[in-house]
């Protein structure tokens, strides 16, 4: 479990494709505490940490991982935000991540807004209904805040300090990302008609 509070970012070194599978070595400046084994979200995305060396870890992404998210899209010095998972004792500062991948969306307006930016996405329609006013997002990972949520839309804004320490900086027109919608949320749409039906 994550909570969307972006750490640090990693800088892509090496990519090796087999067969269905990428493995993805990364630099970054918490590579040299994290452990074999070890969960950390990728862009969002909940991978297992399976070699690490100094100033560097490495770690795998499967046919089903690369499906779901943008990670198959990235390419070597490409930033990944990354966030270590949670411990019961931290404090819950975004909102509660699963780094379970639901989909991804396309930037499709990035505004810059006198220090501040406003990044438009869209997303299958289908989801619309996880796409609440004021309600939580994680899109690569970053714990935000839904702003004008429309058919297969959504806005976001983003402060100053979360665009320079996350990959959010390099997020343009056309570029995919990953989104894990609120996990409340999506437990109460999924059992809306069986609540509706025991009426």
């Amino acid at each position: 479990m994550f909570t969307g509070i972006v750490e640090t970012t990693g800088k892509l070194k090496h990519i090796d494709r087999d067969r269905d599978n990428i493995t993805f070595t990364v630099l970054s400046d918490i590579s040299n505490e994290l452990k074999v084994d070890q969960s950390v979200a990728h862009n969002g995305v909940c991978l297992t940490v399976t070699e690490v060396g100094t100033g560097w870890h490495r770690t795998t992404a499967i046919a089903e991982t690369l499906k779901r998210s943008n990670l198959g899209d990235l390419k070597k010095d490409d930033l990944i935000n990354l966030e270590r998972c949670l411990r019961l004792s931290d404090r819950l500062d975004g909102h509660l991540v699963q780094g379970h991948v639901d989909t991804t969306a396309t930037c499709v307006r990035k505004i810059e807004q006198g220090g501040s930016w406003v990044f438009e996405f869209s997303c299958s329609p289908e989801h619309d209904g996880l796409l609440v006013q004021k309600g939580s997002i994680a899109i690569n990972g970053v714990s935000l805040t839904l702003i004008d949520p429309g058919k297969g839309r959504f806005k976001v804004a983003i402060i100053p300090y979360t665009f320079e320490h996350t990959n959010f900086k390099q997020i343009e027109e056309g570029t995919r990302v990953n989104i894990e919608f609120d996990l409340i949320g999506k437990y109460i749409l999924k059992n809306m008609p069986k609540l509706n039906s025991a009426q």
